[in-house]
């Protein structure tokens, strides 16, 4: 089976800190056997930049021949909807939901991106996404299949806190949450999670997870005591899951399939509302009921990127038919 794979983000020279879930699902689908042509781009909310692209995937698309196109993000997907070839869409978030601006608000352009990512949806032949709260932002009556990002659990496991705070050279005698994305990204909301870690009483350092390359993101994770999400909206934070495969305790505000994932863990904490102050309370309560018995990771070994990417593969296959092409 040949896919061409068309992303709006992909981890490159410039940005290797780019969507390590999406190359890590590429790297699995090779692995089992699936020959998968990657064709990044960078839209940049510019139109001509768009253009630009539309000739460019037509031309890659005229050059070699491939059974079925796999659009991840929305707005990847209207490069190919006047091809015969069918198309998978995966939507992960801000594709559906909209972007956040400076100000804090949802942008015009986040509500073109909104507009074209339902006019995709409309349009393909199969529909994923990565968290059940994405669905309520589809068109109606488009049927979708639910597969969150998968977690590589051989990079993502336990490991002994003061060996990894050794290696980081991080403080060994106090505190530290890890903050679940990065400062400059307005929908995380780092001034909120700052303002909280404020008002706690146990005052402990807050790490942001930010230009890291994923080998050094489970030593991040295991070396803290905590992750910390305070984003506006989510699809299916990977940094939450990751955490857990890890057993690092969560701390987040309800986003995304989040509560899912955490309301049943016992030294997790999913907060009530967005407050500062709860979210005070969130790390005050993880940090003081800690325990190294913590066992998140049982409740994310289903995520085991594998068992997913044979789940994608049978959409492939399951869209092929459909079309004939099986």
């Amino acid at each position: 089976m040949k896919v061409l794979m068309i992303t709006s983000e992909f981890p490159t020279a410039e940005t290797p800190f780019a969507v390590p879930f999406i190359s890590r699902q590429v790297d699995f689908l090779r692995k089992r056997g699936v020959k998968v042509s990657v064709f990044s781009f960078r839209g940049s909310k510019n139109p001509w930049r768009y253009l630009k692209t539309y000739f460019k995937v037509q031309s890659v698309l005229k050059k070699e021949s491939f059974d079925l196109i796999h659009a991840q993000f929305g707005q990847s997907g209207v490069f190919t909807l006047f091809n015969s070839l069918p198309m998978v869409v995966t939507f992960r978030g801000s594709d559906l939901e909209g972007i956040i601006g400076p100000n804090g608000n949802y942008t015009f352009k986040g509500k073109i991106l909104q507009w074209m990512s339902k006019w995709v949806a409309r349009k393909s032949q199969a529909i994923v996404l990565v968290s059940e709260s994405l669905a309520k932002h589809l068109p109606p009556g488009c049927a979708y299949q639910m597969i969150p990002s998968g977690l590589d659990l051989e990079l993502f496991k336990p490991m002994d806190q003061l060996e990894c705070r050794r290696r980081l050279n991080w403080k060994m005698d106090v505190p530290i949450i890890l903050f679940g994305g990065r400062p400059g990204v307005k929908r995380k909301r780092f001034e909120l999670a700052k303002e909280a870690i404020a008002k706690t009483a146990s005052k402990p350092l807050l790490k942001p997870l930010d230009d890291v390359l994923p080998h050094e993101v489970p030593l991040m994770m295991n070396a803290s005591d905590g992750l910390l999400l305070s984003s506006l909206h989510e699809g299916s934070p990977n940094v939450v899951k990751e955490a857990l495969a890890c057993n690092t305790p969560v701390i987040s505000v309800d986003v995304g399939d989040v509560k899912e994932r955490i309301q049943d863990i016992d030294g997790c904490y999913l907060c009530r509302n967005h407050s500062a102050d709860e979210i005070a309370r969130g790390v005050d309560f993880v940090l003081t009921t800690k325990s190294p018995s913590f066992t998140g990771r049982k409740h994310v070994e289903d995520l085991n990127e594998y068992l997913l990417t044979d789940k994608l593969i049978a959409i492939y296959n399951a869209t092929l038919n459909k079309n004939g092409r099986g």
